[in-house]
């Protein structure tokens, strides 16, 4: 099963990496303005989880540098367990007016990417 697992992982990176979506074109200062706003997003991830690379392709449509933080990394597996209240990936933190929020769930996280950053 781990075999199994493990090229599965390989198979969904790659497929990810022939048919990267396009990135948004924005101006210069329009852009410096969203990498500035994306600087309080990190995103807990596993590279070959399906339901991280869908937010990773979402990511990457909308153009945005949000820092991407490995949670099987036993730091960042504590942090996220601690602070975030689950060991479940993906995970987007967000830290806004001083408060810090944890979003779970693929198609939240890409819904709100979408709607902020779109």
């Amino acid at each position: 099963m781990k075999i199994i697992r493990w090229l599965l992982g390989r198979l969904i990176l790659v497929l990810n990496f022939i048919f990267a979506p396009k990135k948004v074109k924005r101006k210069d200062d329009l852009q410096q303005k969203v990498d500035q706003e994306t600087k309080s997003l990190q995103l807990y991830q596993f590279a070959a989880c399906p339901f991280c690379v869908k937010v990773r392709r979402a990511m990457r449509r909308n153009a945005l540098n949000i820092e991407l933080v490995d949670a099987q990394q036993p730091e960042h597996k504590k942090v996220l367990a601690e602070q975030g209240g689950h060991v479940k990936v993906p995970c987007l933190r967000i830290e806004e007016n001083n408060t810090v929020t944890w979003m779970y769930e693929s198609s939240d996280i890409v819904s709100y990417l979408d709607k902020r950053f779109a």
